[in-house]
């Protein structure tokens, strides 16, 4: 009789365990898109990169054409956007971690990003373009006379990898934005950065008026990025979809004067799902 007992308790502790897991189990979704909104926020890990994300002076909001972006995203997902800075050569792990749900900065796609995130369709076109004081920019027409200098970069970017493919000399920085510091303190020779950067943030009318820009060293295009296996590449897809075809993509890169470099064909090469 005792050991009847022992064996229905011991059934009945068993069965009780098997409830419980398979109920902590369901308590997780396959999808990041409704975990998003379960949560109630969506986390956009981004470096200070203007027209895309940015500070204006005397303002803790972050603004810019992906900035924007993001917001009418999370307007759609019925979720507040938080902005996280993070440091570009650990988006990644970042991403892993789950400490930020989505790359959303200018990103290029790169064979890297390509197999290592789940990526949304292109959006816009770039190039990375090298800075010079301006009256150095004469002296430097082709990539053989640049190997002289010091440029500076920002640590895992596509300027950096720009470099090393040229065989330049490169200092590494945290930001873009630091590598322009770095020129205008003549600290670098010169520096590589996005074009849609450099002409937001160089020349007449900006905090750099002695800066200019010259030779292209790549053609690239920008995506967003998203978990490996993440549902929230083919959610922004349609919503990129649905902002061309009313207009307000459009509309939004006019403001931030990125008009000509939007990608509206639906045909773009796209993410690391389609590759």
């Amino acid at each position: 009789m005792k050991k009847k007992m022992i064996s229905v308790a011991l059934a009945a502790i068993l069965a009780f365990s098997t409830v419980a897991l398979s109920g902590c189990g369901s308590s997780s979704s396959s999808s990041d898109v409704e975990d998003i909104k379960k949560n109630g926020k969506l986390v956009v890990g981004i470096t200070d990169f203007a027209p895309m994300d940015y500070k204006e002076e005397g303002s803790d909001d972050w603004v810019g054409f992906d900035a924007d972006l993001a917001r009418k995203v999370g307007e759609d997902l019925g979720v507040d956007v938080e902005f996280k800075e993070i440091d570009w050569d650990n988006k990644l792990l970042e991403l892993k971690n789950k400490s930020i749900d989505v790359v959303w900065n200018g990103m290029t796609l790169t064979d890297e990003v390509k197999t290592s995130m789940e990526c949304t369709k292109s959006y816009c076109g770039n190039a990375q373009t090298v800075v010079l004081p301006k009256d150095k920019a004469e002296e430097y027409k082709d990539v053989d006379s640049l190997k002289d200098l010091t440029l500076a970069v920002e640590a895992g970017s596509a300027g950096e990898a720009a470099a090393k493919d040229n065989g330049l000399n490169y200092t590494a920085m945290q930001s873009q934005a630091d590598t322009l510091m770095e020129v205008q303190a003549g600290t670098s020779d010169g520096a590589i950065i996005d074009l849609l950067m450099a002409g937001a943030m160089i020349g007449e009318g900006t905090s750099y008026p002695d800066l200019t820009h010259t030779l292209e060293l790549t053609t690239e295009q920008y995506v967003v990025g998203c978990r490996k296996g993440s549902d929230l590449a083919s959610y922004i897809n349609d919503e990129f979809d649905k902002f061309n075809k009313d207009g307000s993509l459009m509309e939004l890169a006019s403001k931030y004067g990125v008009q000509d470099a939007v990608i509206t064909d639906s045909t773009s090469e796209a993410s690391s799902t389609n590759s």
